[in-house]
């Protein structure tokens, strides 16, 4: 009988959730979901130091604005808990011990001094430990542990051969054990480091599948070494390929945040929606059999395979991240539009009772990015300053000749409407060109100049005054008017 698939997302809270962060968490409860399996979330903060106040309430909100729901985790509970490292900080030097009963680890007594001028006095930068304390004797570690010397515990790595493992992206890697450092295991302060505690709880999790960045595969027979130790099954790896960012030269190079929005509450206040930021990332290094691009999240999880991960790095583009966010802004019913909308709304309009449907309704096909918004929408709350000259326009044939006129007539039409609304307006500039015996834009254009004081508008002649309402509309007119009669 199979195992059921357990995957688990395990960041630490030091901060935003970047693209690289969240790329991994979708991966993880995608393949848990694929293959109707389970995603936990567990808080791994053994590095007491980098630890941020609020990061782990960042972490929820972000999982949940993602729509990644956990099935275990901190918060939830489960068979497996707790789900934060320093709540299972007891259970990891018992193992470390056993360990050093194997034979596979040893106490380091080597003070931080030390360590420093081995650093410095090393031939090339990142030159491991010595491996000094490894052929201490028992007399002397036992002596140094009864005077209280503070110590580490190390991995005891193989001096000699190779250790081989499979990866589900990457195929099967070979590493000479000469590569491998003899890496602690148990800190000074009694807290495991990353890379052991994430053995020790995956294994006692019952996580099947590890997936995380590719940058970790070097790590990868470290953590090997201490599965064969203790005996037990090795996880499926599924190492995914770096995200570049494009630099300002035309290069690529891993992606930070000197290539802009990086986390995703920086897209999300940047005005991406959190729906087309997580369909774009799981194209970042995932390729759908079909090539198709636009995936609900259920989507992703009925179509997607390890199989289709990519070892090549993926470029984050903003420009396509942004085509996303059109298509899934065209998507929405007007009324959806509408609600993401009302804080931008409120932002360039402030209390003005303005008819946000309608203001949707003109913005929806338009908008790529909603903190664009209040720019493309600010003059419906004050019209701002403008030159008489916008009102020439060689495609509609309009001129400071021939616009007075056409505006005049415009305002006399739009006075007599007995009803103001947008099919009345319609029919009203639609009827008074053919009466000018000029084509709709000639009439239209002065209007809407004359109403928005914009060049470029999001919506015609005929939406601005309708949103505006009679009395501003007319107001703006004259004023429009009065501009194009002064010399």
């Amino acid at each position: 009988m199979s195992k059921t698939v357990r995957t688990r997302f395990a960041p630490s809270p030091t901060g935003f959730m970047h693209v690289g962060n969240l790329r991994t968490a979708l991966y993880e409860y995608l393949v848990a979901k694929s293959m109707g399996g389970t995603f936990v979330l567990r808080i791994e903060d053994t590095d007491q130091e980098r630890k941020v106040e609020g990061a782990v309430d960042i972490i929820y909100k972000t999982m949940k604005r993602a729509g990644l729901i956990h099935d275990e985790g901190p918060d939830i509970g489960g068979e497996y808990g707790p789900y934060v490292q320093s709540e299972r900080k007891d259970m990891y030097m018992p193992y470390a011990k056993k360990l050093i009963e194997m034979g596979k680890a040893y106490y380091c007594f080597c003070s931080k001094e030390r360590l420093d001028m081995l650093r410095e006095n090393a031939d090339e930068p990142g030159a491991g430990y010595d491996r000094h304390c490894r052929s201490l004797s028992d007399e002397e570690i036992q002596q140094k542990l009864k005077d209280g010397v503070p110590y580490v515990i190390r991995q005891k790595m193989p001096l000699e051969g190779t250790t081989t493992f499979t990866d589900a992206v990457y195929g099967t890697i070979t590493v000479d054990n000469s590569e491998l450092q003899d890496q602690i295991l148990m800190k000074a302060d009694g807290f495991p480091t990353y890379n052991f505690a994430n053995v020790i709880d995956d294994h006692t999790m019952n996580i099947t599948h590890v997936v995380r960045g590719s940058e970790y595969l070097s790590s990868t027979p470290k953590y090997n070494l201490l599965y064969e130790a203790f005996g037990w099954e090795i996880p499926t790896y599924i190492h995914l390929p770096l995200i570049m960012g494009k630099n300002d030269d035309g290069s690529i190079s891993k992606l930070s945040k000197r290539h802009g929005a990086t986390s995703f509450e920086d897209l999300t206040k940047a005005g991406y929606l959190p729906e087309a930021i997580i369909n774009y990332i799981a194209l970042l290094g995932w390729c759908p059999k079909d090539n198709r691009e636009i995936f609900s999240l259920q989507e992703l999880t009925q179509n997607f395979s390890i199989d289709g991960i990519s070892k090549s790095p993926a470029v984050f583009d903003y420009d396509k991240l942004e085509w996303f966010n059109g298509e899934y802004i065209k998507a929405m019913t007007v009324e959806e539009f509408a609600k993401v909308c009302e804080p931008y709304f409120k932002k360039a309009l402030g209390d003005q009772p303005f008819d946000y449907i309608k203001l949707a309704g003109i913005l929806q096909q338009r908008t790529t990015k909603l903190t664009d918004i209040p720019e493309k929408i600010a003059f419906f709350a004050q019209q701002p300053d403008y030159d008489k000259d916008l009102f020439v326009n060689k495609k509609s044939k309009t001129t400071l000749e021939n616009t007075p006129s056409l505006l005049k007539a415009g305002i006399h039409a739009l006075e007599s409407l007995s009803e103001w609304n947008h099919d009345s307006i319609h029919d009203c500039l639609i009827n008074l060109a053919a009466e000018l015996g000029v084509k709709n834009g000639t009439a239209m254009w002065p209007v809407r100049i004359a109403a928005s004081g914009m060049a470029v508008t999001p919506g015609g002649a005929v939406e601005i005054l309708d949103i505006l309402g009679r009395e501003e509309a007319l107001k703006r007119l004259y004023a429009g008017l009065a501009k194009l009669e002064t010399v």
